[in-house]
């Protein structure tokens, strides 16, 4: 593995999803409006999210192309909710898989953002960004300045 050498990335570099910094702490509820849904992602940045029920618990993840399929249908996402439009899938891993097998996953699963699972609750996700950030061992946002 090729990695950076910086202070705060461990000797090799970041070998599991827990060990980095993910940037998208985004969580939507099941009856959030969807409109506010698209307006959230693109407000920050994020390709989606996932959806919890009123118990917390992983129902699904809603993406921009979810949103866009809505609105290609001509659907109001003001009349939907994050549970009309999301796919039902739950993908998932959790603060132990290895970065090898979240990218392996979100490459065959083709997906751009992962969940992240803690206690049986989605903590966080990660995203390709992030995957790729650790990999090469920047660990925090590059952008931020910090290590």
């Amino acid at each position: 593995m090729t990695t950076l050498t910086r202070p705060g990335v461990p000797v090799g570099g970041f070998k599991t999803v827990g060990q980095i910094h993910a940037t998208n702490d985004l969580i939507f509820r099941r009856s959030q409006n969807a409109m506010g849904v698209a307006v959230e992602l693109l407000s920050e940045h994020m390709p989606g999210a996932p959806v919890v029920n009123e118990n917390d618990e992983f129902i699904g993840f809603v993406s921009e192309f979810d949103i866009l399929r809505a609105l290609e249908a001509k659907r109001d996402l003001n009349s939907l909710t994050a549970e009309d439009v999301m796919a039902k899938d739950r993908i998932s891993v959790t603060s132990d898989t290895t970065i090898d097998q979240a990218v392996k996953t979100m490459e065959e699963k083709r997906l751009l953002s992962l969940p992240v699972i803690q206690g049986g609750k989605v903590a966080y996700s990660v995203t390709r960004h992030d995957l790729l950030r650790a990999w090469i061992g920047l660990g925090v946002s590059i952008e931020s300045g910090a290590s």
